[in-house]
């Protein structure tokens, strides 16, 4: 995120989650800061198995905290090295602080880009299926300025019909 876009566009202000030493602090206080203000864009990514910023199946979509701890599943866990963030499947850690959905609902506005052929079917659950824990990204389908982006892999399911 800081790469790819924190770094090239002009931001007021940017806060990440750090997942290493005092984790409860740490969720805290970020769920303190955010809470301040409503966040304008929310810019969240869907999984290859339909998760919203880590927010694997079956989701809590009622959690109330803004940051939550939740445990990754296998599948978020091998999209992670798939991506080249880890090496292996062993150095994937078991949990991660993530953004609720409850808290990315509240944004203003949300904006998904999902490329790749391998986020198509992620992609045709979510616009196909009704809102299902099963299938977080379903959710943001609800929210009333959810603009999603894809590119004719990441579409390719839909187009088929």
């Amino acid at each position: 995120m800081k790469e790819r876009f924190v770094s090239k566009v002009n931001l007021k202000a940017a806060h990440f989650v750090d997942g290493e030493g005092d984790i409860e602090g740490k969720r805290a206080k970020l769920s303190a800061i955010i809470k301040e203000k409503q966040v304008d864009v929310g810019i969240v990514g869907i999984g290859e198995n339909g998760h919203i910023a880590f927010n694997d199946p079956p989701a809590d979509f009622e959690a109330t905290d803004a940051y939550i701890v939740v445990e990754l599943d296998e599948r978020c866990k091998q999209q992670q090295v798939s991506e080249g963030w880890f090496a292996t499947l062993n150095d994937v850690p078991k949990t991660a602080v993530t953004m609720s959905p409850k808290q990315i609902m509240s944004c203003k506005h949300i904006v998904s880009a999902v490329p790749y052929a391998v986020k198509a079917e992620a992609v045709y659950n979510t616009i196909t299926s009704k809102v299902d824990r099963m299938i977080p990204a379903t959710l943001l389908k609800t929210h009333p300025d959810w603009n999603l982006f894809l590119d004719q892999e990441s579409a390719a399911k839909l187009l088929a019909r």
